[in-house]
C-alpha cells in the first residue's frame, strides 16, 4: 500500500507539471476569455458527465459564491444538475442532446460554454460545443489523453486544454487544478486581491 500511495503521488505530480508545460498559456488565455465574457454580462456555461459533472456544479459553485475573495457573485451554471430537464431530454430525444439543448435555451453570444470530458469523446460534450459555437459563444475543452489533441472535442473547442497521461484519475485531479486555478486567476483579475 504505501509503495501505490507513492507512486500515485509522483504520477499526479507528473500529470500536473506535463500539463503545466503544455498548457500555461493556455490556462492565461482561458481565464482572460471567461473575465471577459464576465465584464460584458455573460455567463460561464459548464458540462461534463459522471466525474466531470461534479467538477462543472464545484467550479459553478465557486464563481457564483466565492473562491479565494469575498465579492460579488459571478454568473456561471453547471448544466449537469437539473435532473427533471436532463432526464426529460434524454427520455424524449436522447441522452446525446442533455446538453446542447440547455446550452441553446440559455447561451448568449456574451457567454462562454467549458465542456469538461477526461477523453474527449463524449458526444454530448461535444454537442454542447457545436451548439454553444452556433450561437456564437466562446468555446473552450477540459480533456485528456496522451495524443495531445483532448479528441473530437479538443479539435473543436476554440481553447482546449489538454491534460497528457492516459489515466483517468490523474486527468481528473489535474482538471481540478486547473479548475480551481481558473476560478483564482479570473476571480484576482475582476476582483483584485483579498
Amino acid at each position: 500500500m504505501e509503495k501505490s500511495i507513492s507512486e500515485a503521488l509522483i504520477n499526479s505530480v507528473m500529470a500536473k507539471e506535463a500539463f503545466v508545460r503544455e498548457s500555461s498559456k493556455g490556462l492565461i488565455d482561458l481565464a482572460c476569455q471567461m473575465v471577459i465574457s464576465i465584464r460584458q454580462g455573460g455567463k460561464i456555461l459548464l458540462f461534463g458527465n459522471g466525474g466531470s459533472a461534479a467538477d462543472a456544479q464545484h467550479m459553478a459553485a465557486e464563481f457564483v459564491n466565492r473562491f479565494l475573495i469575498n465579492r460579488r457573485p459571478m454568473a456561471a451554471i453547471a448544466l449537469s444538475t437539473d435532473t427533471s430537464i436532463i432526464t426529460s431530454i434524454g427520455n424524449d430525444f436522447s441522452f446525446d442532446e442533455i446538453f446542447s439543448k440547455q446550452v441553446q435555451a440559455l447561451g448568449r453570444p456574451e457567454d462562454l460554454a467549458l465542456g469538461i470530458s477526461t477523453s474527449g469523446s463524449s458526444v454530448n460534450v461535444i454537442k454542447a460545443i457545436i451548439a454553444a459555437k452556433e450561437i456564437g459563444m466562446r468555446t473552450a475543452a477540459l480533456t485528456g489523453g496522451v495524443e495531445g489533441t483532448g479528441g473530437d472535442l479538443g479539435q473543436l473547442a476554440d481553447m482546449t486544454l489538454n491534460v497528457p497521461t492516459v489515466k483517468t484519475q490523474h486527468i481528473q485531479e489535474v482538471h481540478l487544478w486547473a479548475e480551481h486555478l481558473l476560478c483564482e486567476l479570473v476571480e484576482r483579475e475582476i476582483f483584485g486581491e483579498d
